[in-house]
Order: C-alpha cells, then sequence, then structure tokens
C-alpha cells in the first residue's frame, strides 16, 4: 500500500495556441524551448505538451513559430514535479506577411501585361518567406521588377496542391490562371533555391506548393476592399471556410473582383474575376478526397512601349493602343484568359510513416491577344494571273515615318516643316482613329482592316502520385510519378470585321517567282484558297501543338543534430509534334498533318546540407546538374506556318552551386551568399518585322524574320546579403543587398 501512494509527480508544461484575434485553434506551430533539444508541433486543436523527468528546470523561454505568425517568446519557470497549463497561448498575425500578401497579386498582374511575361517575378520572391534576404527583396526590389539572381521565371516551380502549374509552351508559370484569389492561398511551402522539396525536384529559383484543400482553413470569413492606381482601380475580395463539419465534411469558397475603366496608363481597361470553391471528405483516419476548382477570367486592355520621343511629347502614361468610338475608349490590343482548373485529390495515410497523394488536374480554355490587321485585299485577275490589291498604311499614330524625328533623319538636309506638322498633329490627335478605319472599309467595298486575335485554346492533364515515407527517426523518403499531357490549338481568328464584309484571307506580303505564282504563295490554306472569312473563323495560320512529359523523382533527406543533408534525383521523358491544319503556300510540301516527333531524356541530380556550427552559426551548400529539354516555343522555328523543328536542338545543361552563411539569436538574423550557375545550349527564338535591313532600301529589305540562337551559353555570379532586427515588438529594421553579373559566355 505504502509502494503504491508513493508515485513522484511528473513534471509537464502544456498549452494552447490559438489565433490572438480569432481565438481559432493553429495546429502545425512550432514549440521549442529555447537552448535545449526539446521541440513540438502542435496537434490539430492546437494542443502541445512537454513532459519528462529530464526537462530543464528554472527560468526558460518558450519560442512559437509558424509561417504567417509573428514569432513568439514566452518566459515560463518549469519547477521539478510540478504540472503547468499555460492555457491559452497568443500568436499574433504577421502584418508585414498580409503586406507581401496584397503585393504578390498587384505584382503579377503588372508584369502579365507583357505578352512573354519574360519579367516575371519569381515565384519565392512573390510570397513572405522567413528567409531575411527575400524578405526585404520581396516588398522592396521587386517594385523595380528584380528577379533574384537573374533567373527567369521558368527556372521557378509554382505547385498548386502538388500538381505542377508551370506552361509547357514558355516553361512559366501563368499567375492569372489564379489571381485574385489571395485570400484561399496563404497556405504555402516554399523552398528556396536549389533546396529540397516534398513535392518536386524544384528548379534554380525554388519552388512554392500553393496548399488549397478545404480543410486546411480555419472556421471564418472575411471581406476586403481595397483601391489603387495601378493595374486596377478597385478589388472586392470575400471568402469562408466551414473548419470540419460533421461526419468529416469541409467547404471553402472564395470570389473577387478587381476592375479598372482605365488604370494608370491611358485606355488600359481591367476586367477581372476570381472564383473559386474546395470541398473535402474525410472518409477515415486513412483516406480523404479533395475537389478543388478555379475560374479566374480576365480582361485588360494593354499598354504601348514607348521611345523617348514619344514620351517627350505625349507624357508617361500615353498609350497608342486605344482611340474613341462613338465617344467611348476603345483599346485595340486586349488580352483576355479564361482558363478554368479543376483537380481532385486523394490522400492515404498508409500509416504514421508514409503517405500516398493522388492528383488529377484537368484545365481547358482560352488565351487570346487582338490587334488591328491592316492587310485586308481584294483579288483581281490579270488575264490568267491572280493579284491581289489593297493593304492598308499602319494605323499605329507612333509608327516612325509619323513622328517628327523621322523627318529630322537626315542631318545634312531635314525637313523642319514637316517635322512641325508631324509633331502638331500628334500632340493634338496621336490616339488610334476607329472612325477611319471604319471609313475606310465601306469606301473601299471590301475589308482593308480587321480586329483579329491570336488565339491559344488549350487542354491539359496532368496525374502525379506523391509517396512520402520517414524510414527511420533521422531518414526521410519522397518520391514522385507524374504524367502530363497538352493539346493546344493555336490560330488567328477575326474579331470585329470593322463594318466590313469579310476578310480575303491571303498574305499580302507574299511574292511569286519563276516556280510558283503569286496566287498559290499568298495562300493562308491552298485546301481552300482565296476563301472570305467571317467572324470568329480561323484565318492566317491554324495548327495543333501536341506535348507529352513522363517524371520520375526521388529524393532522401537526412536529419541530425549537428548536420542536415540530402541528395536527389529527376528523369524525365518529353515529346513534342506539331499538326498543321492549313497547307500554307510559302510552305506547301511542309505544312499540313504531323510533323516530326521530338523526344527529349532529361534529368537531374543535386545534393546539400546545412552543418550547424552553434545554434547561432550555420553553413549551408546545394549543387545540382540539371538536363532541361527545351521549351515547346523554342522547338519549331516557324510554328505558325510549317513543321521545321530547329536544328541542332538539344537539352540544356545546368551547373549551379551556392554557399550560404547564416547567423540568427533571439532579435537579430543574417545571411550571405555566394552563387554560380553555368546554363549550356539554350535556344531563344525571337519574331519580328524588319523594316529596312541592313540599311539597302526599303524594298528590298522588308521581312518577317524568325532569329533563331541555338548552343547559347549563360553564366550567373553573384551575392546576396540580408539582415533583420527586431528593435522592439513593433519596430523591425530589414536590410538587403544583391550584387550579380549575368551574361552570355559565348557567342551563340
Amino acid at each position: 500500500m505504502l509502494m503504491l501512494s508513493a508515485g513522484a509527480q511528473e513534471t509537464t508544461i502544456k498549452g494552447k495556441v490559438v489565433d490572438a484575434v480569432t481565438y481559432d485553434n493553429i495546429s502545425g506551430v512550432q514549440v521549442s524551448i529555447e537552448n535545449t533539444s526539446y521541440q513540438i508541433i502542435t496537434n490539430a486543436t492546437g494542443d502541445f505538451e512537454f513532459s519528462g523527468e529530464d526537462l530543464p528546470f528554472g527560468n526558460q523561454v518558450l519560442h512559437f513559430s509558424k509561417n504567417s505568425y509573428v514569432e513568439l517568446r514566452l518566459p515560463v519557470i518549469i519547477e521539478e514535479g510540478i504540472e503547468k497549463n499555460l492555457d491559452l497561448v497568443l500568436l499574433q498575425t504577421d502584418l508585414n506577411d498580409e503586406q507581401l500578401q496584397i503585393s504578390t497579386i498587384s505584382l503579377s498582374d503588372d508584369e502579365l501585361n507583357d505578352d512573354e511575361a519574360n519579367v516575371d517575378n519569381i515565384a519565392g520572391l512573390l510570397q513572405a518567406s522567413r528567409d531575411v534576404f527575400l524578405n526585404a527583396a520581396a516588398f522592396d526590389f521587386s517594385q523595380t521588377f528584380f528577379r533574384p539572381r537573374g533567373y527567369d521565371s521558368e527556372h521557378g516551380k509554382v505547385l498548386i496542391n502538388g500538381i505542377e502549374m508551370n506552361k509547357i509552351f514558355t516553361g512559366r508559370p501563368q499567375w492569372s490562371n489564379w489571381g485574385g484569389l489571395n485570400d484561399v492561398q496563404r497556405n504555402q511551402v516554399f523552398s528556396m533555391g536549389l533546396s529540397p522539396s516534398e513535392v518536386s525536384f524544384g528548379g534554380l529559383a525554388g519552388t512554392t506548393n500553393i496548399i488549397m484543400r478545404a480543410s486546411q482553413y480555419s472556421r471564418g470569413g472575411r471581406i476586403s476592399y481595397a483601391f489603387a492606381n495601378r493595374s486596377y482601380n478597385g478589388r472586392i475580395m470575400g471568402s469562408y471556410s466551414s473548419g470540419e463539419l460533421s461526419k468529416g465534411w469541409a467547404y471553402s469558397v472564395s470570389a473577387s473582383r478587381r476592375f479598372a475603366e482605365e488604370a494608370y496608363n491611358d485606355g488600359t481597361l481591367y476586367d477581372a474575376n476570381a472564383f473559386y470553391v474546395s470541398v473535402e471528405k474525410k472518409f477515415n483516419e486513412t483516406h480523404s478526397l479533395n475537389f478543388t476548382g478555379l475560374y479566374t477570367p480576365n480582361i485588360r486592355g494593354k499598354s504601348s512601349p514607348n521611345t523617348q520621343e514619344v514620351i517627350d511629347l505625349k507624357g508617361r502614361r500615353y498609350n497608342a493602343y486605344w482611340g474613341y468610338q462613338d465617344g467611348e475608349i476603345r483599346n485595340s490590343r486586349v488580352r483576355e484568359i479564361k482558363e478554368p482548373v479543376l483537380m481532385l485529390n486523394h490522400f492515404w495515410t498508409i500509416s504514421e510513416k508514409m503517405e500516398i497523394n493522388n492528383n488529377l488536374l484537368f484545365q481547358f480554355g482560352k488565351i487570346g491577344n487582338s490587334r488591328i490587321d491592316y492587310g485586308g485585299t481584294r483579288l483581281v485577275m490579270l488575264g490568267d494571273q491572280e493579284s491581289f490589291v489593297g493593304g492598308g498604311a499602319n494605323p499605329d499614330p507612333t509608327y516612325y515615318q509619323k513622328l517628327p524625328g523621322y523627318f529630322l533623319r537626315f542631318t545634312d538636309n531635314p525637313n523642319f516643316e514637316a517635322a512641325f506638322r508631324a509633331r502638331d498633329d500628334f500632340v493634338k490627335n496621336g490616339q488610334l482613329d476607329w472612325a477611319k478605319l471604319y471609313e475606310a472599309n465601306q469606301s473601299a467595298g471590301y475589308t482593308i482592316y480587321a480586329l483579329s486575335e491570336d488565339r491559344n485554346d488549350d487542354k491539359l492533364i496532368s496525374a502525379n502520385s506523391i509517396i512520402s515515407s520517414e524510414l527511420n527517426a533521422n531518414i526521410s523518403l519522397n518520391s514522385k510519378l507524374s504524367f502530363t499531357s497538352l493539346n493546344s490549338h493555336n490560330f488567328a481568328s477575326v474579331k470585329d470585321l470593322l463594318g466590313g464584309n469579310g476578310y480575303l484571307d491571303v498574305d499580302f506580303f507574299a511574292e511569286g517567282d519563276a516556280e510558283t505564282s503569286l496566287g498559290d504563295r499568298a495562300q493562308s490554306d491552298l485546301q481552300d484558297p482565296n476563301r472570305i472569312v467571317g467572324v470568329d473563323e480561323p484565318y492566317k495560320y491554324n495548327f495543333e501543338l501536341k506535348a507529352n512529359t513522363a517524371e520520375a523523382f526521388a529524393q532522401l533527406q537526412f536529419n541530425y543534430s549537428k548536420t542536415d543533408f540530402y541528395a536527389g534525383v529527376n528523369l524525365s521523358q518529353t515529346t513534342y509534334q506539331r499538326n498543321g491544319l492549313f497547307q500554307n503556300g510559302n510552305y506547301p510540301e511542309n505544312s499540313l498533318g504531323e510533323s516530326e516527333k521530338l523526344q527529349f531524356t532529361g534529368f537531374g541530380v543535386k545534393a546539400g546540407g546545412t552543418y550547424r556550427l552553434t545554434g547561432r552559426h550555420l553553413f549551408t551548400i546545394n549543387a545540382a546538374h540539371l538536363a532541361k529539354p527545351p521549351n515547346l516555343r523554342n522547338s519549331f522555328s516557324n510554328s505558325r506556318q510549317n513543321n521545321e523543328t530547329v536544328l541542332g536542338l538539344d537539352t540544356e545543361k545546368i551547373y549551379s552551386a551556392d554557399l550560404s552563411y547564416r547567423y540568427r539569436v533571439p532579435k537579430l538574423k543574417a545571411r550571405l551568399t555566394g552563387y554560380f550557375t553555368q546554363i549550356n545550349d539554350a535556344t531563344e527564338i525571337s519574331f519580328y518585322y524588319a523594316d529596312g535591313l541592313s540599311g539597302l532600301g526599303r524594298t528590298s529589305t522588308t521581312a518577317f524574320v524568325q532569329e533563331i540562337l541555338t548552343g547559347i551559353g549563360k553564366r550567373h555570379l553573384g551575392a546576396e546579403f540580408g539582415v533583420e532586427s527586431q528593435v522592439t515588438t513593433t519596430i523591425k529594421l530589414k536590410a538587403a543587398a544583391a550584387v550579380g553579373q549575368y551574361t552570355y559566355s559565348n557567342n551563340p
């Protein structure tokens, strides 16, 4: 009896972590006793508990940290044999994180005005991060379109629920496919640079996985309104999440609208809506099924790139793409994106040490870019020879022959009178004259001017299976199998005949020769010559691009008290093919039907680790060698007209390494990193119109050019430094610096 009643009470310290505003339970908070190895993660209800005879006694500090919340250091006294309940521990929302989330969508919208989006910020730059350099760079540097380490956005991977969202055509993420859904994109896992990710091998610029599962949102709603003078004037946004309901159900919905009749640049309309719904059913402790749907239709007017001469005459906000029609602003260059995303995610917990995540995605819809086509003609028969008469003047008010500088180009004989007249007309008018386009069509009796649209109608199916397993207390394994199939229909269509009756589908710039008559050479489709097209009918070009990619990825991570290190490998097989739907008159033998099938084998290996000299001094190294298949865009030399592939096309060879030193104490964090990247055998294709090429005269040197560079070498070398100090609970000081040199390392 004495033995049964004499048991000593165990030392325990416990509590519940909740949001300081909503008092919702916060799971996944890392709780540690500073300067010890004791560390725990709060459970689904926000509870944590330390217990044991070896707990450190006396004055201690508990440290609480989680993304999107301000870190908390809580002094406690741990007494031997005493159970201490801290009750509720309140975590404050990180307002800096809120600001970064606001800037994320705003920045990406601005940059998407570029057709090719080649200045898109890297995903990691746009996300809130605990990294001291990116934390400063995201909010401060990105105002100047800063790209960390000079990498193009195709080198950063963006995933939603474990499914890669980068476009196969360019390799870049299409941010507008999920723009305007800030409220439901706050659960993000970002792996910087080459550091390991559990869902992807990643790229040079890091990996961002946006988690949009219904069960991962706390119960509650939010409504907000914002106004700005940039991409849009106003934004209203609302969201609601149910939390976990009875019988294992959970749902989350969100909607927003961003709008501007005329944004910062003149004549730039903005009309964007966003809708999100996610429903999850937890069948038992082992299986859960989640459906997520996104639809973010976006329409915006573009702004023209202006020379200094134009800016001096009309100001920095001037936009040549618009003009008044019946008293209303009408922009001729409008970008329209309507691509719904549907995904199904299955989560299977086999055991405490193994999980399998199966994902399926279907995306479809259109991307359209409008422009004015001024090459409309009519057919004339000269004997038995066909000829095409017509074509209009370039309606762009900033066309170089309309500006005063054109008349002053000869310094020995400038035409000041003509320059003055051009200047006066441009300053007083200087906008697109829609009425003249309608008048020209009606006067000619056939369509000279039409509003055309370049279309990409894509259908994408992607499936993958991600396995995460804990081999023992120190070693974990992540692996993934994925398959993606794309069918992309590319064509031009007439969006508005501008008062005309039909458009003659021939190439006004074509020229006949001894072997081929002009009548044949000018045809967009020899199977249906001299056809008259109406609104929404394909013309000019019409083809399909098909791409299939299969990929396997495996990664081991090792975690010990002094060191963490990892090793990963990736293998992929990619095929591309073009299928011509028109028989082009310039390439009658090589435009209709399927091209040869291009096949590329890609691979990647990477490794790295962190050594903790002490808890305050850490050293990290990463290195990788990649063989990356070329993007679909850079594989066909002139896909709008023929099946020709780029000669000597090869995979890109990439070598990269970085070395970092981190210093961290309770009120100060700093990082210094040096990096080096070499990219070999890259390919780039540029398309442009050359007027007066080589200076030999307009007649003999006017051409549409496809400029192909192969065997390109690029070198990225530089250093990053960031420091952050929490001076008081309300004052934080940040500093960041980036020094880099990004060069072509050869003469391609």
